[in-house]
């Protein structure tokens, strides 16, 4: 078996790293960016504080904030026709995994038009040509997008998400600097952690992982573990920020090359139907979905309890494997995720709908364990 593992090239870390952003762009030759970035980062004043930066370096550029928190073919679209306009070379994304995988989009249509559809890159499309240089900044600490070669778009016609897998797509240069994630509210601190650990957790157990991918992730899951609830309670710790900044880039570097499983295949079908957040979607299935795996995944389970913190001494491999799953759960529980469907105004009539989708997502096949539609209707009915 050939085991193909892909990293970006250079990434930057700590708080202020924002500032390498003008050194950055001088060594790639970049003259002017089109900064993607949400309205409500704006609004908060997080973008300003890189573009701040720009004004200092006398760095010309335009703002692309046209992004819902679920982004659509249209925002690709939309952010194409900007970027043209703009006379940009270059994309700087500035936000969670729904400006990320906006400016994705984008730099992939704009060096490969016959994409121009949007649509006809879901999956393994055959691109031919790099993205536009795109330069990552995450204020969230769950998508690990700046790393990825991964991105998700909700196709507005069929509504489902697209997840379109590219070694195209992956940002030219990733900068991690936890200060740009300070003014992160206190829920969507715990659902972006929870996603970083969904990432870990199913890219330490999907059917692709393998010895490189497993030493990123169970890392991944003791940071997570050690650095999740400080940075919900205390959310200008810098422990706490700058642990799970650095946690959610080491599990994006595996799961990226690996793959996922049933969490986020179930997952995705909440954000495109019911507009769920991602980071709750999987926060949410997680634990009931370990535990269906469960029967592919004892001896594994067993080291994510260790690495949950979970003192295993004296108990059984099956033991040892529950109780990961309730380390799991209750930490879920402790950063306020919601633990129902119906929280999120998901109904039971609406389960089919979901599975349909769910069934056919391009992460579900990864997943340790097979699994057929019905009884993805009958875990979704688990959470209800």
């Amino acid at each position: 078996m050939v085991n193909r593992f892909i990293l970006n090239e250079i990434s930057y870390f700590g708080p202020g790293s924002r500032q390498e952003l003008p050194a950055v762009m001088k060594r790639l030759n970049l003259k002017k960016a089109l900064v993607v970035s949400d309205k409500g980062l704006i609004k908060v004043g997080t973008t300003k504080m890189v573009t701040d930066v720009l004004d200092a370096a006398a760095i010309p550029y335009d703002i692309f904030s046209e992004i819902k928190p679920n982004p659509t073919v249209t925002n690709v679209q939309q952010g194409v026709e900007a970027f043209k306009a703009s006379g940009a070379d270059c994309l700087i994304a500035v936000g969670g995994g729904s400006s990320m995988d906006t400016a994705k989009g984008i730099g992939i249509v704009i060096n490969n038009p016959e994409f121009a559809d949007v649509v006809s890159l879901e999956g393994v499309a055959p691109t031919k040509n790099k993205s536009v240089p795109i330069l990552a900044l995450p204020t969230t600490a769950g998508t690990g997008a700046e790393v990825t070669i991964n991105y998700v778009i909700i196709d507005e016609q069929k509504q489902k998400k697209m997840v379109c897998v590219d070694p195209n797509d992956i940002p030219a240069v990733a900068i991690i600097d936890p200060e740009l994630m300070y003014s992160l509210p206190k829920g969507l601190t715990a659902a972006t952690g929870m996603d970083a650990l969904t990432h870990a957790i199913e890219g330490y157990i999907t059917k692709g992982a393998w010895a490189l991918s497993d030493m990123f992730e169970i890392e991944a899951i003791r940071m997570i573990k050690a650095n999740l609830v400080t940075a919900v309670e205390e959310p200008t710790n810098p422990k706490g920020r700058e642990g799970m900044a650095l946690a959610q880039y080491v599990a994006a570097q595996a799961f990226s090359n690996v793959g996922l499983g049933l969490v986020h295949g179930m997952a995705h079908p909440m954000g495109a139907l019911f507009d769920v957040p991602h980071g709750v979607a999987n926060a949410l299935l997680l634990p009931v979905i370990m535990e269906f795996n469960m029967p592919q995944c004892i001896e594994k389970y067993g080291r994510i309890a260790e690495a949950m913190g979970v003192d295993t001494t004296g108990m059984s491999p099956a033991e040892a494997a529950q109780a990961a799953c309730d380390a799991v759960k209750a930490l879920a529980i402790q950063v306020g995720i919601p633990q129902h469907l119906t929280q999120l105004g998901i109904q039971e009539k609406d389960i089919p709908a979901l599975a349909a989708q769910a069934i056919e997502d391009v992460c579900t096949p990864g997943n340790p364990r097979d699994v057929t539609e019905a009884e993805i209707i009958e875990l979704y009915k688990k959470v209800l």
